[in-house]
């Protein structure tokens, strides 16, 4: 058993990660700055890891092997342009500051597929499905503020013993999701799956939660093992969308219909290969098997 500090711990992902890391033997401290940390956690913790000094302080109190930092301003437009950039760019620089400078033998950072630039009028990928190796073309402050936590953890991986990496969840789905709760737009994904304009526009990616709890929990695992700094995407292993995206990507965004053709049946725009690869995961749960329609 080892100790995990989660940040965010009280979020749409956080509360799965934490049970998940939990019910797998791990210690668990929660941290975040809202109430609702999962009673799974051994401990909990309210803190603002915005101030470099609340950041040594968790760290200094509960000493953990290793942290998953999730904590951030998690939409784009949710807050002001100013606010987003600061705290989530603030955070991922305070916790990598301190988990570097205690110790911390193993930390992975949240960032997200946005930094890629979907969204941006006129924006079409360079191809698909995406990886890894796609260029970063982030256009708001929170895409912008997610590829500046990248490039922090790429920076201290550099000269640090921690041993870092970066995940970018697809659109995260929270169980309670599938049966009918609003998603952190504020649609259900019912609505997401009947009105593909809503979809659209991220390329109907996606991820259930468990999903990319089991992701970290791999990546923690193999951490020694890879490279200091990775990247890595975490999405389902299909679309958001009842029709393939061969069909309806070119008809939500026309500037992707030579690109699409090469998606056949249910696959995605976004691909996990490299997770898989080299971490031997993937995703298990689909909007087909958990979505409930009665």
């Amino acid at each position: 058993m080892t100790r995990i500090l989660v940040t965010g711990s009280a979020g749409r992902l956080g509360r799965s990660v934490v049970t998940s890391l939990a019910q797998a033997g791990h210690e668990v401290i929660g941290v975040d700055s809202v109430p609702g940390t999962p009673e799974a956690a051994a401990a909990t913790m309210p803190a603002d890891l915005t101030e470099l000094g609340e950041a040594f302080e968790v760290m200094a109190r509960f000493r953990p092997d290793s942290v998953v930092h999730l904590a951030a301003i998690a939409t784009p437009f949710s807050r002001t342009d100013a606010l987003t950039f600061r705290v989530n760019s603030q955070l991922a620089f305070n916790v990598c500051e301190a988990a570097s400078a205690l110790g911390v033998a193993r930390a992975v950072i949240a960032s997200s597929p946005t930094v890629i630039g979907y969204g941006t009028p006129g924006w079409a990928p360079r191809y698909l499905p995406i990886d890894e190796e796609h260029p970063a073309e982030p256009w708001n402050a929170y895409s912008i503020s997610k590829l500046v936590a990248e490039q922090v953890m790429r920076g201290f991986a550099r000269t640090s013993a921690t041993r870092f990496a970066a995940v970018r969840p697809c659109f995260v789905v929270a169980p309670e999701d599938w049966s009918g709760s609003p998603t952190q737009t504020g649609h259900t994904i019912a609505e997401r799956l009947d009105r593909p304009e809503l979809a659209g526009v991220s390329l109907f990616n996606y991820l259930d939660a468990r999903d990319a709890s089991d992701m970290i929990a791999a990546l923690l695992e193999r951490l020694p093992e890879l490279p200091n700094g990775e990247v890595f995407f975490a999405g389902a292993a299909d679309a958001l969308a009842r029709e393939p995206l061969a069909d309806l990507l070119p008809a939500v965004m026309p500037a992707t219909a030579g690109l699409a053709a090469g998606l056949t049946g249910t696959s995605p725009a976004f691909s996990a290969a490299k997770a898989e690869r080299l971490l031997g995961w993937t995703a298990k749960r689909s909007w087909r098997t958990e979505l409930e329609t009665s």
